[in-house]
């Protein structure tokens, strides 16, 4: 049996919203490409998923039924891809602290799979859930309610120097800052009266009295 383990910045039931979301199914899952129906009781133990799995055209559907669900804690699918064969995926997330821990079981139940030695289906299984638990990462840590840390998201584009860039891009709703000076009001401008009264009385055809 294929185990992987992560801990994800957020809550449990920050990840069950996601698990719960049957559409989001292709997001997280790696050899899901689309998603066809989701049964209006999923994630409920006895709710079907109808998917795709592969790469178009070449597509097979099948589908992936709850066997038992506890809300916030567990949740364990039977995953069928005929030809290939049926597994059985136990995803376990506990607390921890601000935090979580999510671990991710999977073992060939049916078809081929079976047949396969365990320790070579265990390695390629352990490679694809390591990625289908990056990606349920990404999903449950940026669509968190209350974020408490950096989402593996932010920590990869803070390493990569992506998130410079983003920042430094102001957003299309940003107030530009004003150029220097142009808060500033004008100097009041004197009226023609006033300006009339100040200058001296020039009389007819000569220079002004002293």
């Amino acid at each position: 049996m294929s185990r992987n383990v992560r801990v994800l910045h957020c809550t449990p039931e920050d990840v069950f919203e996601v698990l719960g979301d049957g559409w989001l199914y292709p997001s997280w899952v790696v050899g899901a490409s689309r998603m066809r129906e989701v049964d209006e009781t999923w994630p409920m133990a006895g709710a079907e998923l109808h998917h795709s799995f592969g790469v178009w055209p070449a597509l097979i559907n099948d589908k992936t039924v709850v066997e038992q669900f506890v809300t916030g804690t567990m949740m364990v699918m039977r995953a069928r891809g005929w030809p290939i064969g049926e597994a059985r995926v136990t995803i376990d997330v506990k607390p921890r602290g601000d935090e979580c821990v999510v671990r991710i079981q999977e073992e060939a139940v049916a078809g081929p799979g079976r047949f396969v030695p365990t320790a070579l289906m265990d390695i390629a299984l352990h490679w694809r859930n390591d990625e289908t638990l990056h990606r349920l990462a990404y999903l449950a840590e940026g669509m968190a309610a209350r974020r408490t840390a950096l989402t593996t998201a932010e920590q990869e584009m803070a390493a990569s120097g992506e998130t410079q860039q983003s920042v430094a891009a102001p957003a299309d709703d940003a107030h530009e800052p004003d150029e220097p000076g142009e808060s500033e009001s004008p100097p009041p401008v004197a009226s023609s009266d006033e300006g009339d009264a100040e200058q001296p009385a020039t009389p007819q055809g000569g220079a002004p009295q002293t």
